[in-house]
């Protein structure tokens, strides 16, 4: 879970960078006409991100129209927020132009989300969001957003969707380093064995049964099974395959991707 204090230096990172980029996510803003800002660095979670002193820039640097939405003490708010919600299944930026949420092609998933969302937009006229889909599974998202409808708006998401979104990305991945313990580094040696069992668990197998495909002991299994989870931090299988997924050893899509290895014990 982030820390709640303020962040401080580690990671190659400052709370002066933390800053700078602040500031640019408003002077975009500015550029844009779209100068109110929502930021999350973990849209699962409330915490608000923080300054060098503590403060959250929600009420200092970034301003919202609505004074008392106070969106960060708010727990439910992520699951009314069609904002938030779409940025569960969008990874691209995309723009809400007063009735329906678009990117610059044609998404299947947000067609869907439009037909089927039942969500609060909290006055928003119009805006521009940029999720930040991060490691271990994190989501961030920074939102531009207007109260009065803003011309030619799918002309300056053009114009402006890239540096947003780099601006964003650069954003939350080092307000990330610098508040969360997280340490991937253990994360990048799982080995060929672990990965495959972990594949075989996310197919729903039991040890047996992956004992048995992969040619090797029933106990062999467990140990990859447990070594690939203290390598990602995590105690149990379920937890392991969920992370091992975020991370892109699985994928979503399993089956037919991986093979039995060869009968022999390793």
């Amino acid at each position: 879970m982030p820390n709640r204090q303020s962040p401080s230096q580690s990671a190659g990172s400052s709370p002066s960078d933390i800053h700078a980029l602040a500031v640019e996510i408003v002077r975009l803003g500015e550029r844009s006409g779209l100068r109110y800002i929502a930021a999350s660095a973990d849209i699962s979670d409330p915490a608000p991100i923080l300054d060098a002193d503590g403060n959250p820039f929600a009420g200092t640097l970034f301003k919202w129209f609505d004074p008392d939405l106070q969106y960060w003490t708010d727990r439910t708010f992520a699951l009314r927020s069609g904002f938030i919600q779409a940025s569960r299944i969008c990874a691209e930026p995309f723009y809400f132009d007063g009735t329906q949420l678009q990117t610059w092609r044609s998404s299947r998933a947000l067609a869907l989300f439009n037909k089927n969302a039942d969500y609060d937009a909290y006055g928003v006229a119009c805006a521009i969001v940029c999720p930040c889909h991060l490691p271990f599974g994190v989501i961030g998202a920074v939102v531009w957003a207007s109260d009065i409808e803003v011309p030619d708006l799918v002309s300056i998401y053009n114009t402006y969707c890239p540096i947003m979104l780099q601006t964003s990305l650069k954003f939350v991945s080092a307000y990330r380093d610098m508040s969360s313990p997280q340490d991937p580094s253990a994360a990048f040696d799982l080995t060929r064995r672990e990965i495959q069992c972990l594949k075989w668990a996310a197919l729903g197998k039991t040890d047996s049964e992956i004992a048995t495909i992969m040619g090797i002991a029933v106990p062999t299994i467990r140990f990859h099974l447990a070594n690939a989870g203290k390598k990602l931090g995590v105690a149990g299988r379920a937890q392991a395959v969920r992370v091992a997924t975020n991370l892109g050893y699985i994928g979503r899509s399993v089956s037919g991707s991986i093979t039995p290895a060869p009968s022999q014990e390793q």
